[in-house]
Order: structure tokens, then C-alpha cells, then sequence
């Protein structure tokens, strides 16, 4: 056996000396950057008791105002948080909680009042009215989002901040979505949208600002740390996060699913639909309302091969539904709405998922309008959404993404202009 010789065992001794002072380098910073923002605060809280001069601003937090300012509209952050902070010790997690559940409140109080207006009681207009009934939709899954902002979900930090984000930005999404609209059709009726939602659309931004700089100071913060010495560890979500061919976050059972066999006797289905009369159903619309409510179990629904005309809403209230086709170019949804015709964007899509847990697998959706009817949707998605061997084919719009998540896999998507 080779003993160690005397210079491996100073080299080895040095290592350790540089990792030790490494780590007291590291911790002595985190405690000096939490000193020199103890420091901050104290201060700002100072010269707040010293002008009590009656401006608005001394009746806030410390804290509330130091995350207002980095919002975009810190004047509408300043007014509705300042007067709910009940102690000038809330922490960055406690504030974006508070500001999340202030866009709830408003948005809800909003949509109430904006539903009632005596203006959009009597309204004639056949595009109006679609418009309209696209707002209920999109308001009720901006609600849906920034409900589900409120919780950190299960996940890894990094996953955690990306998905708050997303949500938080699909909310944002929806409501503006509803305005423009009725920016197609009138501009009055676009005023009044925009008018009643201004307060709930400068909320949900500021709340995603607050959870964008909580994010952006953890990672910062991490990037000092690695600096000094690789002690600590980033971890940056990809857009889309994959193990193998399937998104990390999907279970097992639903990756097997997903690779399993094609066909009735080789995939275990919940219901069989078939335009020659051999499955249960004729028509995919007829098979989602078997769907369980709400149910957290896999339902499968196995589409035969052959072109189904219709346009498919898979409802917020169904959720994990797995669609099966025979093949991208077999098993075929297909529909022509469009917005020249009539119908507003977000309701032109043949095939639409508001049901959380949806999959879809070995299908084609299409829609068929010509470029001359501008806006159409093949396929929209407002649910995590994994897709694996799809088809999706349009002339002008193919796939409209409201959604938080959206994962694909050996997907053809095609768009003629």
C-alpha cells in the first residue's frame, strides 16, 4: 500500500482551510447584506416618523412601500395595501399573499358590477353578444389563476416562482383578452371594459412584480454565493422541463398511458366514440358529458379513426381527461369558426381545454377557414397541457395559448397563410 506522501497531505490540509474560509465568507455576507437591509428599512422607518406632515405615504408600512415601488403602478399598490398592513414586520411572502387576494377581491367586485351595467343588459349586436359571453369565460379563468396564485405550489423553489408567474400572468392575460374583444366590435363598449377592469389588471401586475423581485433577489442572491466558491445551488427551470420524452411532472401511470399500445383492446378506456356506430358514442362532445365532475381519476375516451365535425369544449369542471386517437392523420377534429364570420378569436377554437389534467394523444385538430376569415383557432389550451403525437393545422392561428404550462412531444403543427 502507498502511503501519502507529505505534499499530497498539505494540499489536502489547504483545500480544507480555503473551503472553511469559503463558507465563513459566504455566511459573514448573507449576515452583512441582511444588516445593510435592516439598516435600510430602519432608516426609511425614521424619516417617516420624522415628517409626520400628514401625507399619505406615513400611514403605510415600511415594507409595503419599499415593494410598491418596484411595481409598475405603485400608486394603485400604495392605495389598496396600505391601508389593510397591520404591522410594519410583514414579510415579501405575506405582502404578495395580501396583494394577490386584493386582485381577487377586486376582480370579483369588478365583473359583479360590470355584468349588471345597464348598457350590456339590452345589447343587440350578435358580436357583442359573443364578446360578452367570451368575458364571462375569460373573467372566470382569470379568477380560477389568481386563486390558485395563492398557494406555493409543491415544487422545487425555482418551479414553485415559475409557476406563481405564469398564473399570475394568465390572469393578466384573460382580462385583457376581454377588453380587446369588444375593441373588435365597439369602442364604447371597450371603454366600459377598460374602465371597470383598470384597478384589477394594475393589481394582478403588481402582485406578479412582487413575486418576480422576491424570485429575482433569491436567485441573485444565490448567484453571490456560488460566486464565492460554488456553495450553494441554482437550479434554473427550462421552458420545458423534460425527463425523456415527457415532462418531469408527469406521473407514471399517465406516462404509460401515453406510451402504451393504439386501440380499444390494447389501452384501458372509460368510453369508445366512433362516427360508424361501434363505440358508445357518435360525437366527442357526447363523451366528455360522461365525464366525472371534478374527478381525480383518469378517464380515458378512445377516438376512432374517421373527421369529426364539431367544436369540442372540454369544461373547467372535467378534469384528467386523456384522449386517445388512432393517429395524428386518422383520428381528425375539425371545425371552421372564425372571426369574420362572426365569432370573437377566443371562441373559434375546434377544439378548447379548461378542464386541469387534460392529455391528448395521436389526434389532428383542424380548423378550415381561409385566410380571408383573419382569425381562426385550431386548437386552445387554458390547462396544463401535455400533447404527444398530435396534429394541429390552420390557415392563420393555430394553437392559442392562454395556459399556464404547455408541454408537446412528436407534434406536427402546421400554419398556411
Amino acid at each position: 500500500m502507498d502511503l501519502p506522501n507529505s505534499n499530497d497531505q498539505e494540499n489536502k490540509s489547504a483545500r480544507k482551510k480555503t473551503i472553511k474560509r469559503i463558507s465563513i465568507i459566504a455566511i459573514s455576507s448573507i449576515v452583512f447584506v441582511g444588516c445593510v437591509v435592516a439598516a435600510v428599512v430602519g432608516i426609511t422607518h425614521a424619516k417617516n416618523n420624522g415628517n409626520s406632515s400628514g401625507t399619505n405615504s406615513n400611514s403605510f408600512s415600511t415594507a409595503i412601500k419599499a415593494v410598491c415601488d418596484i411595481t409598475l403602478y405603485p400608486q394603485s399598490c400604495y392605495n389598496s395595501l396600505g391601508p389593510l398592513s397591520k404591522s410594519n414586520n410583514l414579510k415579501p411572502h405575506d405582502i404578495y399573499k395580501l396583494s394577490v387576494q386584493v386582485a381577487v377581491d377586486e376582480l370579483s367586485r369588478a365583473s359583479d358590477e360590470f355584468f349588471n351595467l345597464p348598457e350590456l343588459k339590452n345589447i343587440s349586436d350578435p358580436r357583442a353578444v359573443k364578446a360578452l359571453e367570451s368575458c364571462h369565460d375569460l373573467l372566470s379563468l382569470a379568477l380560477d389563476s389568481l386563486n390558485e396564485s395563492l398557494s406555493i405550489p409543491k415544487k422545487s423553489l425555482s418551479e414553485a416562482f415559475s409557476d406563481l408567474k405564469t398564473r399570475l400572468s394568465a390572469a393578466g392575460t384573460y382580462q385583457q383578452t376581454c377588453i380587446d374583444g369588444f375593441g373588435n366590435i365597439t369602442y364604447a363598449f371597450a371603454s366600459i371594459a377598460s374602465h371597470n377592469l383598470k384597478n384589477s389588471g394594475e393589481y394582478t401586475s403588481n402582485s406578479l412584480s412582487i413575486i418576480d423581485n422576491i424570485d429575482e433577489s433569491i436567485q441573485n442572491s444565490m448567484d453571490s454565493i456560488n460566486s464565492l466558491g460554488g456553495i450553494g445551488r441554482k437550479r434554473r427551470r427550462l421552458l420545458m422541463d423534460l425527463d425523456g420524452d415527457f415532462p418531469s411532472w408527469m406521473s407514471s401511470k399517465d406516462r404509460k398511458l401515453l406510451q402504451s399500445s393504439k386501440g380499444e383492446k390494447k389501452l384501458k378506456v372509460d368510453v369508445v366514440v366512433a362516427k360508424d356506430g361501434t363505440g358508445h358514442f357518435t360525437s366527442i362532445v357526447e363523451a366528455l358529458d360522461v365525464v366525472p365532475e371534478k374527478s381525480e381519476k383518469r378517464f380515458v375516451i378512445y377516438v376512432k379513426k374517421g373527421v369529426y365535425v364539431e367544436n369540442v369544449r372540454v369544461e373547467k369542471n372535467k378534469w384528467n381527461v386523456m384522449m386517445v386517437g388512432d393517429g395524428m392523420d386518422a383520428t381528425i377534429v375539425s371545425g371552421s369558426l372564425n372571426f369574420i364570420d362572426g365569432t370573437p378569436t377566443f371562441q373559434t377554437a375546434t377544439f378548447a381545454v379548461f378542464g386541469k389534467g387534460f392529455i391528448a394523444r395521436d389526434m389532428g385538430f383542424r380548423n378550415t377557414a381561409g385566410a380571408a376569415k383573419h382569425q381562426a383557432v385550431a386548437l386552445m389550451s387554458t390547462a396544463d397541457l401535455p400533447l404527444y403525437r398530435l396534429q394541429i393545422r390552420q390557415r392563420i392561428k393555430t394553437h392559442y395559448t392562454h395556459t399556464p404550462i404547455a408541454n408537446s412531444t412528436e407534434n406536427a403543427v402546421s400554419m398556411a397563410q
